[in-house]
């Protein structure tokens, strides 16, 4: 007699989901659907003649349905407000959501447009002005934008995800030690900020150049809003910055084209001198939140990279922007 084996994270037929998004969304007979990334979330493209799309299915027991209802509220509030993002497209029922019974259980999917331009990890100046005036937009829009979602604080950021971190490695390490130091050091800095000065609403909180496309350098898109929730709206800024740094090694080239994406962003809206004091921590609390939904995830993601040798090349980029910007942990 046969038993069923339980199953973490199974990845639905590319097939079978061109099936059902041809009579979901009433697409043309040829529609193609092609698995594009199969990661935290499955990303797959589908193409209907010259349109394109992409539908994304949620790992099993990632995000909640009112989750992902509350990032395509936010969406659809900043597609109606004029910023250019992907944006989440209804099926012939009005119906935003997908619901799959996969081997593993309950998983949602939802179907978004196309991005356009494309993908460029090695920008320009002058795109980096753009990218930096499409946040600004996007900022502009979300700002006040409350979510049913997570708060991006100190318990969130530093609190929560160090205990993940060390669940996951188990053995204390000079790098665990140094993550321990760099936590109690943020929170002393936060709690000196004033508040009253920082703008808050809705953030993306992974913006960096996976996430966007770039039209010949004249609009950026942004997508992948999975990781959006409440918090201030310099941390989106604070880690474009850190992801701008580490992109590019040469030093010069990191300060023209960093200098270039706050211009862009303040030629939209102003940066508070509070905010631009603030923003050379921020990303490094969303850092260590990062690890530790690395580590949290581990099983679903299968990374094989996630070893003690990774926490150390991840440390030493810390402390490499630590170094840059001048800032010692006391």
């Amino acid at each position: 007699m046969k038993q069923e084996f339980s199953v973490i994270n199974s990845t639905l037929s590319a097939n079978k989901l061109c099936e059902v998004v041809q009579n979901k969304y009433n697409l043309g007979q040829n529609t193609d659907c092609k698995l594009f990334r199969a990661a935290m979330n499955h990303l797959y493209v589908v193409a209907d003649g010259v349109e394109k799309y992409v539908f994304r299915v949620y790992t099993h027991d990632w995000r909640t349905k009112v989750e992902i209802e509350e990032e395509l509220r936010l969406l659809l509030h900043l597609k109606r407000s004029n910023t250019s993002i992907a944006y989440p497209i209804a099926d012939i029922s009005d119906e935003l959501v997908q619901e799959f019974d996969a081997p593993e259980g309950k998983r949602y999917g939802v179907l978004f447009s196309y991005a356009k331009g494309v993908k460029i990890a090695k920008f320009s100046a002058d795109a980096s002005f753009i990218i930096g005036k499409g946040l600004a937009k996007v900022h502009k829009a979300s700002e006040n934008f409350t979510l049913k979602r997570i708060n991006y604080n100190e318990q969130t950021l530093l609190d929560e995800s160090l205990i993940r971190v060390k669940l996951f490695f188990k053995d204390t390490s000079d790098e665990i030690q140094f993550l321990e130091s760099l936590s109690r050091f943020l929170k002393t800095k936060f709690k000196n900020v004033n508040k009253e000065e920082i703008r808050s609403g809705a953030v993306h909180l992974d913006v960096w150049f996976d996430n966007m496309h770039i039209d010949q350098d004249k609009e950026a898109t942004f997508f992948d809003f999975d990781f959006c929730g409440n918090g201030w709206l310099c941390l989106d800024i604070s880690y474009f910055l850190y992801q701008l740094f580490l992109t590019n090694l040469n030093e010069n080239d990191y300060l023209i084209k960093a200098e270039q994406f706050l211009k862009g962003y303040e030629s939209e809206t102003a940066i508070s001198e509070e905010e631009k004091k603030v923003l050379p921590y921020l990303c490094l609390a969303i850092m260590i939140y990062y690890i530790s939904i690395q580590c949290d995830r581990f099983d679903y993601w299968t990374n094989i990279f996630l070893n003690e040798d990774h926490l150390k090349r991840f440390v030493t980029n810390l402390k490499r922007w630590l170094t840059h910007n001048k800032i010692e942990l006391i």
